[in-house]
């Protein structure tokens, strides 16, 4: 017989303007890893953070181990044995990885005063019961990603936690890392009988590691299955009410002239530290060149230098043939480049403005879009902005509504379709997806390959592994600034490429 741990019994959720939850109805048993999935917007995360206490349900109750929960705030539910490992990190990078781990609970000295020591010997303990392996006097700033998520971890389990929340887990990880993971949690679920619940977009994942799956729609829960009933295909449906296809894209033509040229590329991070080091490469028409990288290992650098958002210390940037080492992002626009930037609200469009705006921005002074005097031709914007809205298939209010009312999803649409519509030789594009629901991830891919084949020279940046391997013809992975491998997408195994990305093989430059 099956054990609940937490009961979601008729959850309502009501935001101004949005139900984020409608109705829901859910069991979560002990010691099973429960996935829950749902488009952007589906109102998954909104349900878990009801269970963390960060929003109080505006309707129905939240039970856990047969109690009714009486206060929704963080505290509370950790006192429950509930705790949340959120996607950005919630650490102090000066601290220690013990100096996080038992923050707010520290041991004292007689009673008054913090015990280092005590803290290292205790995060230590919980290293060895649970098998993550940390060193404790390790600053977190000097960590990789992968041992900051397992930081976190501890920092629950420290706490009590019989009962976690893991949200889009494998995002920033490499597959090893993602592999280490889900040994740990298949050890911890099994031999401790922890409830694992699991926020992912992931669907491989999914089937890797969960007993049950639960899939949210529109705020609703529309169904739960055991894992083992259902594939990927079927999954993804119940996401998207609709049939969703996960054929082979089609790669046409060969290779050809240059486009794309990166030679010795050196740059500063933010702090003056070098962040892209002695770089080279180069992208040909007709090809997606894919940078597999663990996040901030230089790769948003690279991107910003060529598209002229980031100061070249030294090397040079051609596009088409010209040098537009150091020139302005309109320069380099009018060599021959598009960019996807990997933040679409910092720097893809402007939350503020309307669809039709940003859908407009770096033609607003064609002449097709102008009349008398210099003023700007509303009916003519209109017309534009409403063709790209159906071609792009953007969901919202319309072109007169402001971008920063949609979903992510939505945004990004906005965002690529204006860059793709310039119908340029070159194309940067970075994170296409992040954050994006399945069926908008498999219309944004098939627009890509579509480019690629009319003969554009596309660079792409995504953290998702597979996303790389699915639309790359070749790969290079960078490490710590500096460009470790590269490799024909097709002669080589997701497995290696990790070992690239985390510098432990690197081939001579």
């Amino acid at each position: 017989m099956s054990e609940p741990v937490v009961e979601f019994r008729h959850i309502s959720m009501q935001f101004p303007g949005v139900l984020a939850n409608d109705d829901i109805s859910l069991t979560v048993n002990k010691g099973e890893v429960f996935a829950l999935v749902g488009e952007n917007g589906a109102g998954k995360s909104t349900l878990m953070n009801l269970l963390y206490g960060i929003y109080t349900p505006t309707g129905g109750e939240i039970y856990i181990r047969g109690r009714r929960v009486e206060r929704y705030n963080p505290k509370y539910a950790i006192d429950q044995g509930v705790g949340m490992v959120h996607q950005h990190f919630m650490l102090v990078p000066s601290f220690t990885a013990a100096q996080n781990i038992v923050m707010r609970k520290e041991p004292k000295k007689l009673g008054l005063f913090y015990d280092n020591a005590e803290a290292i010997r205790q995060t230590r303990a919980l290293v060895e019961e649970y098998g993550l392996e940390v060193d404790p006097t390790e600053k977190v700033a000097d960590l990789s990603v992968g041992l900051q998520q397992r930081v976190e971890i501890l920092k629950a389990l420290y706490r009590g936690a019989d009962i976690l929340i893991l949200d889009e887990p494998t995002a920033v990880l490499t597959p090893q890392e993602t592999d280490e993971l889900f040994a740990v949690l298949r050890r911890i679920v099994a031999e401790k009988q922890m409830t694992v619940i699991l926020i992912t977009h992931k669907l491989g994942e999914v089937m890797a590691i969960s007993d049950r799956v639960g899939v949210m729609r529109k705020g609703r829960l529309v169904n739960v299955k055991n894992t083992s009933e259902v594939d990927q295909r079927q999954i993804a449906s119940m996401m998207v009410g609709r049939p969703v296809l996960y054929e082979a894209l089609e790669k046409t033509g060969t290779p050809g002239e240059l486009r794309i040229e990166v030679a010795h590329l050196r740059c500063l991070d933010e702090r003056g530290l070098p962040a892209v080091r002695d770089l080279s490469l180069s992208v040909r028409s007709g090809e997606v060149l894919g940078i597999a990288a663990v996040e901030g290992n230089g790769q948003s650098e690279l991107i910003e230098a060529i598209a002229g958002m980031q100061h070249i210390e030294s090397g040079s940037v051609k596009i088409c043939g010209k040098d537009v080492t150091n020139r302005s992002p309109a320069e380099i626009r009018a060599a021959g480049l598009a960019h996807v930037p990997e933040d679409r609200l910092a720097t893809g469009l402007s939350a503020e403005a309307s669809v039709g705006e940003n859908l407009l921005t770096g033609r607003q002074r064609e002449k097709r879009f102008r009349k008398a005097f210099d003023f700007l031709d509303r009916s003519s914007v209109a017309r534009y902005a409403g063709e790209l809205y159906e071609r792009f298939d953007i969901r919202g209010a319309g072109v007169d509504a402001a971008a920063g009312d949609m979903s992510g999803g939505n945004m990004q649409k906005v965002v690529i379709a204006r860059e793709f519509n310039f119908d340029t030789p070159v194309l940067i594009i970075a994170q296409p997806t992040r954050g994006v629901d399945v069926g908008a991830i498999e219309f944004i891919h098939s627009r890509i390959i579509e480019k690629r084949n009319a003969g554009c020279a596309i660079l792409l940046c995504s953290a998702d592994l597979d996303e790389v391997f699915r639309l790359s013809d070749r790969i290079v992975t960078i490490y710590e600034g500096r460009v470790t491998g590269e490799f024909v997408t097709d002669q080589v195994t997701r497995e290696e490429v990790g070992y690239y990305m985390t510098g432990a093989r690197e081939v001579a430059q």
